[in-house]
């Protein structure tokens, strides 16, 4: 193939980007077929033809995207000669999520150039005007018609019986969705096979698997164990540590509360710095946050709060985002996943949030971005059969059961069964609890033993002592 001279180099680069419809990392250039240019080489170019205005960029450090121009997140400055100087011209909405127009407003005050915005700090006023119950970000008719969209079949059963029904989906969507809003190029194909089969994605950063194992735990974590499904500060720590695991630069600051300033990329906003009086505010926020009683509000107020006091040094939006989830799991109602949300529209919702302390552009995100969910979702939900009241009543005993016998190496046969009944499970209904034992096992494989606690090297070990002892006999 013959060799690229600089200025075609900068041509075809410039003619890829514009061409793609959505914005690309270095990473992903380099990935290119045909791409022969180093890392070093392609960042120089990149620059160049960004000083030039034939690309555009945005973002900080690893975060840097490149896209095509004219660009729906560029601000457009009105002519002097044809519109009042204070007007500013929405960006397009290609793209994007439907705006109303106080979103539309917001999106283009924070699409204006870093340098013509104004730096701000943490306004204690903006947490101190909301009562909660009292105060509510989402007015009435909305969260009725929320609630109308995430009604599930399992509305009347224990607290996170439908998280569990769909968790091996949940998994998938809600790793690669929230992990895709932090630029992790993984696709979701990728995601169901690290997930289901622990095979990570050829030519993908070690730091991007990780994040998405770290969302399957964080989730596994909130779903598996009902307790764990609550507002508390030891919760969103707990998140913080499952989602934070390998991916913070001081190893020491997983699921610990920030000892040094931070800057948010993209932004004028600084948090506050102080580490007594950020975490005075984190328990606050969060015990706001655990007093509000319609599911909904309380997940957007988490969306909001907790990404905007920064309470630790990276992956509060992360930490949002799961604890979002968490009045959704423990009120039986669809959960978010965030599929499909553009993360330019989730990214200018945030910024309107900390800049200008107004949260309608990022409500206009979270009712698309939930109500896309429910779609997702609308099928599973018409699959699912009606609730087994004996296996509910029972499911803590045929967890334990299952568990000890996957875990000790037994054969799954009636009389393993019954030698681990626990006392809960009454005379009359042994023997019925016994054949449904028997027949999870019957259903048990590497993918769903999770809902028993299993971990998949567990499942395993069993899986091939169990066919080992089939050869022998």
């Amino acid at each position: 193939m013959p060799r690229l001279t600089p200025s075609q180099a900068l041509d075809k680069l410039a003619e890829w980007i514009n061409a793609n419809p959505a914005e690309v990392s270095v990473e992903t250039l380099i990935q290119q077929p045909g791409n022969t240019a180093a890392r070093r080489t392609l960042q120089r170019r990149l620059a160049l033809l960004a000083e030039q205005q034939r690309i555009g960029v945005r973002g900080e450090g690893r975060a840097t995207r490149y896209h095509r121009l004219p660009w729906p997140g560029a601000s457009v400055q009105p002519s002097p000669a044809t519109a009042p100087a204070a007007a500013v011209k929405a960006p397009s909405t290609a793209d994007y999520v439907p705006t109303s127009a106080e979103g539309a407003a917001i999106r283009a005050a924070i699409s204006q150039p870093r340098h013509l915005r104004k730096p701000v700090g943490y306004q204690l006023d903006f947490l101190s005007q909301y009562h909660p119950n009292d105060t509510a970000y989402l007015p009435p008719s909305l969260r009725e018609q929320l609630h109308g969209l995430g009604r599930s079949p399992a509305d009347q059963t224990p607290a996170g019986t439908f998280a569990r029904d769909i968790l091996n989906r949940l998994l998938i969507d809600l790793s690669w969705a929230s992990s895709h809003l932090e630029g992790n190029t993984y696709s979701r194909l990728d995601t169901e096979r690290l997930i289901e089969f622990g095979q990570a994605a050829e030519g993908k950063d070690a730091l991007e698997t990780q994040m998405i194992l770290n969302h399957k735990q964080a989730i596994e974590y909130l779903v598996l164990n009902p307790e764990n499904a609550r507002v508390h500060t030891d919760t969103l720590i707990a998140l913080h540590a499952f989602l934070s695991d390998g991916l913070m630069a001081d190893p020491a600051a997983v699921g610990r509360i920030r000892r040094r300033a931070v800057e948010i990329g993209g932004s004028v906003y600084l948090p506050i710095a102080l580490p007594q009086r950020l975490e005075e505010l984190f328990g606050i926020v969060t015990q706001m946050a655990a007093e509000i009683t319609d599911p909904f509000e309380q997940a957007f107020f988490l969306m909001v709060h907790l990404p905007y006091l920064q309470p630790f040094e990276d992956v509060n939006k992360r930490v949002s985002r799961l604890a979002a989830n968490i009045p959704f799991i423990r009120h039986n109602l669809c959960p978010l996943s965030f599929i499909d949300v553009p993360q330019q529209a989730y990214v200018d919702g945030m910024l309107g949030v900390y800049e200008l302390n107004r949260v309608d552009l990022l409500r206009d995100v979270f009712v698309w971005a939930y109500e896309r969910s429910c779609q997702q979702y609308v099928a599973v939900k018409q699959n699912l059969v009606p609730p087994d009241i004996f296996r509910l009543r029972h499911r803590q005993a045929l967890t334990e059961v299952i568990a000890g016998i996957v875990r000790q190496g037994d054969a799954p046969t009636a009389q393993a069964v019954k030698s681990r009944m626990p006392a809960s499970v009454p005379q009359a209904d042994q023997e019925h609890f016994a054949q449904l034992a028997l027949a999870e096992f019957r259903a048990l494989h590497a993918g769903n033993a999770v809902r028993f606690g299993i971990r998949p090297l567990e499942f395993g070990e069993w899986a091939g002592r169990s066919k080992k002892g089939e050869q022998e006999t």
